[in-house]
């Protein structure tokens, strides 16, 4: 997608706005970082690996090879373009997450095995792996 298309996208969402709704935008294809590194280079009239070195590092913690548009439970409302959905959010008991969490932060300030649980009770989509010990 060009700058100007995604600055489109962007300006209908805000027309389609009337007060704190998740404007999702689908913005095609995802494009790999190394693949625009080349494109890049090659637009510069230089070559990859010749005239500009292309360092691949890995994924550093916490970082994921791809973004979730949204989870499936939290559904999507159309609007009038196919490209712009209004995410639904979730509705929630206040209280009874700041309970989850005051327990989650004292079995985390212990370091205790319940912690992954807890997590996973707030977190439904957390998988516990109680095979390791690191987390």
């Amino acid at each position: 997608m060009t700058i100007p298309e995604a600055v489109s996208l962007v300006l209908q969402a805000g027309a389609y706005a009337k007060g704190g709704e998740i404007f999702v935008l689908d913005m095609g294809e995802p494009v790999k970082i190394y693949d625009l590194a080349v494109n890049m280079i090659k637009l510069c009239g230089l070559e990859p690996y010749k005239d500009i070195d292309i360092k691949i590092t890995g994924l550093r913690p916490g970082e994921k090879l791809y973004e979730e548009r949204l989870m499936k439970e939290e559904g999507l409302q159309k609007t009038a373009n196919d490209l712009i959905s209004i995410g639904k959010p979730l509705s929630f008991d206040e209280n009874g997450l700041f309970e989850k969490i005051r327990e989650l932060y004292a079995e985390a300030r212990n370091e205790t095995p319940r912690m992954k649980e807890l997590v996973h009770e707030l977190v439904p989509t957390y998988k516990v792996d109680n095979s390791r010990d690191d987390i």
